[in-house]
């Protein structure tokens, strides 16, 4: 059973709970707000949930309080930024202005991290190309190795996800966020916390056979997207993300489910495009928004109720989160309590 709770009211819980772990006031702000934001387009496998493990994490000594991110390389159109262990979420904002700096005079900008952390999903960051007329693309090496080489049972592998926003005129932004994998494992430790079974095809244990029991995730993997296919994409990804900035990939990875304390080097990238770049940004959007509209409107197959485009369902349930409050389940509840009570901050209200 869920509870809803107003975005805002989220927000400030969890401002004033990394505010007791030790993080500044703007910094546990601006996390607190991408957290809340995760949430507030249903992906609740990367929000709040992660409160509990994020102050953990914190208090452990594993994420610095008070880094120093800065550019270490950089060119025109490029910059590596070292995230001096800094929660994920500053890492990556702090890219993705640099990216939309640069894009603006360059047209195409790249700018990778390391020494970051986990950030929440991937399309928060794609999206923030969007208000510049910029096209966004996001990559990530995952924080823990869910996944073998095709054929393999080392895990040496995350989810390593990617995400793309494509603006338009008028109708909702074109949003992909996936994981490499069939399924993200932040869903399948939100399935876990509310005691639900995982569908067939998110994972299989050792042997091969389907495991259906999130608290028995340990004991197998999570399947690519496509076969070898989807396994051939997470490795990329990881050689972008992580390889190629000097941060964690294969058996470097730390899985930050089990240990709070080691620094996890996380990689990410983010690039953006200026629409300028290739001609009239609004002759661009409105080019999108009729090929969106083609594709909605297109025969369905029998008991096809809607034809949906990425990241509509998204924004669908931000409009309805916004307006009626964030669902919040009373497992998630009795953690954040937990989270309260341990920090000794008054509760969500």
């Amino acid at each position: 059973m869920s509870t809803p709770v107003r975005a805002a009211t989220l927000s400030e819980f969890v401002a004033r709970a990394f505010v007791a772990a030790g993080l500044p006031v703007a910094d546990a702000q601006t996390v607190a707000a991408l957290m809340t934001e995760a949430d507030l387009q249903g992906s609740d496998g990367h929000g709040v949930i992660r409160l509990a493990p994020y102050v953990r994490r914190i208090r452990a000594g594993g994420i610095n309080r008070q880094p120093d991110i800065r550019i270490v390389e950089e060119r025109p159109a490029t910059a590596l930024v070292d995230g001096d262990n800094a929660m994920g979420h500053l890492v990556m904002s702090r890219a993705a202005a640099i990216a939309a700096q640069k894009a603006r005079t360059t047209g195409i900008a790249w700018v990778g991290s390391r020494l970051s952390n986990h950030a929440g999903p991937a399309s928060l960051y794609a999206r923030m190309a969007l208000p510049h007329d910029m096209i966004g693309l996001y990559f990530a090496v995952g924080n823990a190795n869910h996944l073998p080489p095709w054929g393999g049972l080392d895990m040496l592998l995350s989810t390593n996800p990617i995400a793309v926003a494509i603006p338009t005129a008028h109708e909702t932004p074109v949003v992909l966020d996936m994981a490499t994998t069939v399924a993200a494992y932040g869903k399948v430790k939100a399935k876990a916390q509310r005691g639900e079974p995982m569908p067939e095809g998110w994972m299989v244990d050792r042997q091969g056979r389907p495991l259906l029991d999130p608290a028995r995730a340990a004991e197998g993997f999570l399947l690519p997207i496509g076969g070898y296919k989807g396994y051939g994409l997470s490795l990329i990804v990881g050689l972008l993300a992580g390889t190629l900035n000097g941060a964690a990939m294969g058996r470097d990875v730390i899985d930050f489910n089990q240990d709070f304390k080691t620094t996890t080097n996380t990689g990410q990238a983010i690039a953006m495009i200026d629409l300028n770049a290739f001609g009239d940004p609004q002759a661009f959007k409105r080019r999108v928004d009729t090929l969106v509209a083609d594709l909605r409107a297109s025969e369905r197959m029998p008991d096809v109720d809607r034809i949906w485009l990425p990241g509509e369902q998204s924004h669908a349930k931000r409009v309805a989160y916004g307006r009626d409050g964030i669902p919040i389940s009373a497992a998630l509840r009795l953690a954040l309590d937990g989270v309260a009570e341990e920090l000794g901050i008054a509760p969500l209200p």
